[in-house]
């Protein structure tokens, strides 16, 4: 490769902050990548906790508003659920992320650590596939005040107590009253989020394409109470009516003790995250190999 490619962007922000605990391969790995990025003729920052958490101290660091100032690209090298985490940061601010994985492939961490210089030196010069996913916006309302906001990608769950009974929950859909369920909990996911917890609970996969979210209920004691797929559009409420305990989970953010008459309102967020793939990416590549489809076929 030469000494410097000719690449469309031009300051790139390096995220592992969940690395630190996975030994110390990790300082060699984000150095590693951190000097590929460089011989391509970049500007290199590391994420602020990141820095702190390998202790590489030989590049500039930058918070979460710092990268959305100055870089046009985040390279984010984790699993999923770093990606999730940095997803919903970074929204606002329009910066692309990309996402190589450490481990297993992911399903929006797809670029396997061993084939990362093969795959991302085509992506610096612009040749990629381009993936815009919706984030959700949640809210806790409590006696008519806001308690809780957070956003999401994956879903928001509204669980039971960890020793309690069911829960009973009143849904309405933009106003209308759609029904009391009692169940475990229930699921209001997005299409990123539909081969998550969603899945496990037997909901439906949604392509990223659709705007869309899945309403799926977790062990319903009505069985009749369906996994239900509603538009992007869509503003839900869920109440509390009984049970002790519940939660409400924001992908990883949560909020425990729910009270009777808590409002868990969900709605698309103004912000998009931005995916970048290489060229001749499919979802439905991602899919056969997560979800081991036709192993054992011809």
């Amino acid at each position: 490769m030469s000494q410097s490619l000719a690449t469309q962007f031009r300051h790139v922000a390096l995220i592992g902050k969940y690395l630190a605990s996975s030994g110390t391969g990790a300082r060699d790995i984000l150095l590693d990548i951190a000097r590929f990025l460089e011989k391509a003729g970049l500007d290199v920052s590391l994420e602020k906790e990141t820095a702190a958490n390998t202790g590489i101290t030989h590049y500039p660091s930058l918070d979460v508003n710092g990268i959305g100032a100055h870089c046009d690209l985040c390279l984010v090298v984790g699993g999923d659920g770093t990606m999730l985490g940095i997803g919903r940061q970074m929204a606002r601010f329009g910066v692309p992320l990309i996402g190589i994985n450490q481990g297993r492939l992911g399903f929006i961490t797809d670029i396997a650590l061993d084939d990362y210089k093969s795959i991302l030196a085509p992506m610096l010069q612009g040749e990629f596939t381009q993936d815009s996913r919706s984030l959700m916006h949640g809210q806790v309302m409590r006696d008519g005040r806001c308690v809780f906001d957070a956003l999401a990608m994956n879903d928001v769950v509204v669980n039971r107590g960890a020793t309690a009974g069911m829960v009973e929950l009143r849904v309405e859909v933009d106003g209308r009253f759609v029904a009391n369920q009692r169940a475990d909990g229930l699921i209001i996911s997005s299409p990123t989020g539909s081969t998550a917890y969603s899945m496990s609970a037997g909901g439906p996969i949604l392509h990223p394409s659709i705007a869309g979210w899945v309403m799926v209920p977790i062990a319903p004691h009505n069985l009749s109470n369906r996994p239900l797929v509603l538009s992007g559009e869509a503003q839900i409420a869920i109440e509390i009516v009984a049970g002790r305990d519940a939660s409400a989970n924001f992908d990883m953010q949560s909020l425990a003790s729910l009270l009777h008459g808590d409002r868990i309102l969900v709605r698309r967020s103004e912000y998009n995250v931005r995916f970048l793939h290489p060229m001749g990416w499919s979802y439905f590549d991602t899919l056969r190999k997560k979800l081991h489809w036709n192993e054992g076929g011809a």
